[in-house]
């Protein structure tokens, strides 16, 4: 089982030093949350929240998180780095993966980019990109960065994205992992289809054995079955290690522990994180050691 921290909505000048002690704990990686921007006013429905209201408010921090990661790469050494999750149709392509292709060349194919839709129609306006439609933007984004991560001139003439041949150098040369977000038959096919992995956005743990079998059953019938493919499961309700050890043989790779943001509150010292961190360390991580 794999474990991963969640570093969306804390303090940015405590990132750096929060993934460097998640590497020393035997974390295998950290997340992190993206709005590219957040408008003061939002009437999108939020769909992971039984109201429909976002539980964040539009001051919590959202640095750039490709520079957050490349900066928490230049400390680290074996940690990996997710999205969770990288609205992509809200960029054009060519910038993903210049920014993502240069991380991942930076920290040694430590980053996965995790994807989704996005929910939040404001924050397609601020982009200049059409709210509608914005799942066939993604799956044609996802084509076309990856067609860019494997470098030399790369030209694309699709619905949503036309350009000449261009080159964007150095690229890594392969496919950086794209591990697929969002909820319903729609993602999960989705995941099946693209995806190198999931990332779920909360589920309750009596969930996961039949998503298990969702997401191989569609991916068996997509013909990628014997391809790669991570699990990472975040969970609504604190779970056991005998849980855990469950759903690890059912095909649950990796779990992830709550923003602190949730377990301390919204503001809190560097050594008040690193304790919470300890903690799950030593109820979590060390049994799987």
């Amino acid at each position: 089982m794999k474990f991963w921290q969640n570093l969306s909505w804390m303090e940015t000048d405590q990132q750096i030093e929060c993934a460097r002690f998640a590497e020393e704990l035997g974390f295998e990686g950290v997340m992190h949350g993206d709005h590219f921007c957040f408008p003061d006013v939002i009437r999108s429905r939020y769909p992971m929240s039984p109201d429909g209201v976002p539980p964040m408010p539009t001051d919590w921090d959202y640095p750039d998180m490709w520079v957050t990661m490349a900066a928490q790469a230049a400390v680290t050494t074996k940690l990996r780095f997710a999205s969770a999750i990288y609205t992509m149709a809200t960029r054009h392509p060519i910038v993903t993966a210049k920014a993502t292709g240069t991380l991942a060349l930076l920290s040694g194919n430590r980053a996965v980019i995790g994807v989704a839709p996005g929910w939040m129609k404001e924050e397609f306006d601020a982009a200049g990109v059409p709210f509608e439609k914005r799942g066939a933007r993604l799956d044609e984004a996802i084509e076309v960065t990856r067609k860019l991560w494997r470098g030399g001139a790369v030209e694309h003439h699709g619905e949503f994205y036309d350009f000449d041949p261009v080159r964007l150098e150095p690229m890594p040369g392969y496919e950086v992992p794209i591990f697929i977000g969002g909820s319903g038959d729609v993602a999960w096919k989705r995941a099946a289809r693209l995806g190198d992995g999931w990332v779920g956005g909360g589920d309750a743990p009596e969930e996961a054995p039949a998503l298990v079998a969702t997401l191989k059953r569609l991916r068996e019938e997509a013909g990628r079955g014997h391809l790669p493919f991570e699990i990472i499961l975040p969970f609504t309700r604190p779970v056991t290690v005998d849980e855990l050890k469950r759903l690890h043989e059912q095909g649950v790779d990796g779990t992830v522990a709550y923003p602190f943001m949730m377990t301390i509150g919204p503001r809190s010292t560097i050594d008040e994180k690193k304790r919470v961190m300890e903690a799950f360390a030593r109820e979590f991580i060390k049994p799987f050691a």
